[in-house]
């Protein structure tokens, strides 16, 4: 029989609801039974004991709220009822002993991928066009338009301008507006684009910001080390850089964050100064020549054999539900510890949805000096968002609260289990890089796309994003896989959703089910041979971070 309810650790007590609940039903719970006394919608939680008034609320363990008064036995926890609270951290004992799960399916497993002289493998090969400062956008944009579609890479997708033109026929022929609103689509055929004239370079991405200038010198300088970051990147063949001269984000500076990422950086690197060329056709005319050059050498380079411990998968989440912390959450973190077992990297980000599990990931540092790095951090970040009116209490969208994460503790714990059990080898400030195998802490707002852009320009060269409302996030260097957190998200979004893990909320599956599912799956993107839905559809999402509050 279908489980309809669940309690995810043994210390919790509220039981999560997996289906939609009725008041009034009797629910059998430990040798003994109590009426529900609301409601209780799927992935929302209700309470399995009398709680007095402050009295703590606990899941996955840990502490994730107070109750505001007095609740009885089978009450439904809301925003009215339940308070953000989370328990205090500090140094304590190593923790670093954990269970390394059964790999063997992989031990001999590989990918194909793009070799870098460093050593790092792509998993994808793309060349990059940026620009220092956001006065140099509109120019970066030009060539984006000189260049996709002649190299054949706009792409087959729809564009809706065949069902714009078809609006226009029936407007001017007298259609009412009821007409218009009824027109049908399902006719239009896809748009299509020629093909590649370099077939090894997987695509020229054109980045903008609104960054390099006007801000403090302490983001612009982030800036030049997040790009830095993009450009020496394994899924980076090369990259132009479009710089007026004037603003904060000097080349100089990027190129000293290149060498601290890569002291022999060998990729081919264009800089052009708007300032020193003097007319903007003398400029693009360079840039076109040296991107079109560059692209020659990128297409040289083709697709080898690499292990599995060149994977550096970044790990997010985003449109989360009640539903995350047990199903696709856990998935990744089963997957996480194999690739560790393996000898790879994962990136666990976005701090402010970390709150509530400081203590255990602290312990799970190799060493205290980690540990207290991270700690600061938490601190540093969250008593600037309070010095600002915003704790990482607020963190909790209005989707969230309504798919049953209520208090950022709540959201958080659940969060957290994308990072599997391994010990942390390190902690890593915005916006610096990977550097060790294993579990690594990355300092980054929750914020979707902020925090998918720091992780890739930390290494990731694939991401596995889960969610549980559905959102069509994507980055342009680096594949991510979009993974359901419920069976109804994944049917009504197949367009950006790539893996199902409700099948755990269905019974269908275990939690090392999926994860093997997950890691084939990412062999095959890692290889080039699937295309993820973000992908096929060019969500090239990228914002950098101002060191402000972010949540």
């Amino acid at each position: 029989m279908k489980k309809v309810f669940l309690q995810i650790h043994p210390k919790d007590n509220v039981l999560v609801a997996l289906v939609d609940l009725e008041k009034g039903l009797t629910i059998e719970w430990n040798g003994y039974s109590f009426v529900l006394k609301d409601d209780v919608p799927a992935k929302h939680k209700f309470t399995v004991s009398n709680l007095d008034e402050n009295e703590e609320v606990y899941m996955y363990g840990v502490l994730v709220g107070k109750v505001n008064q007095a609740l009885e036995i089978g009450t439904l926890l809301t925003v009215d009822n339940l308070r953000h609270a989370a328990g205090d951290f500090e140094l304590s004992n190593r923790k670093l002993e954990w269970h390394k799960p059964d790999v063997s399916r992989f031990l001999n497993r590989r990918f194909k991928g793009y070799h870098r002289s460093n050593g790092s493998v792509g998993t994808a090969n793309h060349w990059l066009v940026i620009p220092l400062v956001f006065c140099e956008n509109r120019n970066v944009l030009t060539l984006k338009e000189a260049f996709e579609e002649k190299l054949g890479y706009k792409l087959d997708s729809k564009n809706y301008s065949l069902e714009v033109d078809e609006l226009i026929t029936r407007y001017k022929s007298g259609a009412s507006v009821d007409e218009l609103l009824n027109v049908d689509f399902s006719a239009s055929p896809l748009s299509t684009s020629q093909k590649r004239l370099f077939p090894n370079v997987d695509g020229v991405k054109f980045l903008n910001h609104d960054m390099g200038c006007g801000g403090t010198r302490m983001d612009s300088d982030a800036l030049c080390g997040l790009l830095a970051g993009y450009i020496t990147h394994p899924n980076v063949a090369g990259a132009t850089v479009l710089s007026l001269g004037c603003q904060h984000a000097q080349a100089s500076i990027l190129r000293n964050e290149i060498a601290k990422r890569d002291p022999d950086f060998d990729k081919p690197l264009f800089v052009f100064e708007q300032q020193l060329e003097g007319t903007e056709q003398g400029l693009m005319e360079k840039a076109i020549k040296s991107t079109f050059a560059g692209l020659v050498q990128a297409n040289q380079q083709s697709r080898e054999e690499a292990g599995l411990d060149k994977l550096c998968i970044g790990l997010e989440c985003g449109g989360s539900d009640g539903f995350s912390g047990i199903s696709a959450n856990p998935a990744l973190g089963y997957l996480s510890d194999m690739l560790v077992t393996l000898g790879g990297s994962v990136i666990l980000a976005e701090f402010p949805e970390l709150c509530g599990v400081e203590q255990e990931l602290s312990d799970r540092c190799v060493n205290e000096e980690t540990a207290e790095k991270f700690m600061f951090l938490m601190k540093r970040y969250n008593a600037k968002a309070e010095a600002d009116g915003s704790g990482f209490y607020m963190n909790p969208s209005p989707g969230n609260i309504r798919d049953g994460l209520i208090t950022d503790a709540i959201k958080s714990a659940g969060a957290a289990k994308k990072g599997g059990t391994s010990p942390v080898v390190a902690v890593i400030d915005y916006p610096g890089i990977v550097n060790e195998p294993g579990l690594n802490l990355l300092c980054t707002p929750g914020n979707d796309v902020e925090s998918t852009t720091a992780e890739v320009a930390a290494g990731a060269n694939i991401v596995l994003f889960t969610t549980g409302l559905g959102t069509p996030t994507g980055n342009p260097i680096a594949p991510v896989v979009k993974l359901s957190t419920n069976t109804k998200t994944f049917q009504k979004m197949p367009d950006i959703i790539d893996i199902n893990c409700g099948t755990v909320i269905d019974g269908e599956e275990s939690i090392a089910e999926v994860a093997q599912r997950i890691l084939e799956y990412v062999i095959a993107v890692a290889s080039g041979e699937q295309i993820p839905k973000a992908v096929q559809l060019g969500q090239d999402d990228f914002i950098p971070w101002r060191r402000g509050v972010s949540l």
